[in-house]
């Protein structure tokens, strides 16, 4: 089962994308992304689990306070593997991801995404959660 990994701002729109996406037959996670409780390891540098584990990325944009165009063409330098959909265009970034304008138009941007892709951003191979990496006794 594909794993797409929401990262929205707003939780309400997020519950109810998920609900869509799990209906079409996707294994859905969620994160708040750089308005979320924890740090956005992103806006550091620095790459994120809860990336690498899944097999794509569905991005809101919407909200361009946050400098999405910067943060999008972050993501894509710690992740260049991963497939990416936004929900609207970013604005100013050097990289063209697939956009995706509708709620109707999200799984076929996800399936366009996965079929861009480079065939190693398919292949999953989840890593361990950060509390669990590290020497096991």
């Amino acid at each position: 089962m594909t794993r797409v990994l929401l990262v929205y701002h707003d939780a309400d729109v997020a519950d109810v994308e998920a609900d869509h996406l799990r209906r079409a037959g996707y294994e859905v996670d969620r994160c708040a992304g750089p308005v979320g409780g924890a740090p956005c390891p992103v806006l550091s540098g620095e790459p994120c689990w809860q990336v690498e584990k899944a097999d794509v990325l569905v991005y809101d944009t919407y909200d361009r306070e946050f400098g999405h165009a910067v943060l999008v063409d972050d993501l894509l330098d710690l992740h260049p593997d991963k497939p990416l959909v936004l929900t609207s265009d970013p604005g100013a970034t050097d990289r063209r991801p697939v956009v995706a304008q509708s709620r109707a138009d999200l799984v076929p941007a996800i399936e366009l995404a996965i079929r861009e892709a480079p065939p190693a951003a398919v292949r999953r191979q989840p890593p361990l959660h950060p509390a669990f990496e590290g020497p096991h006794w």
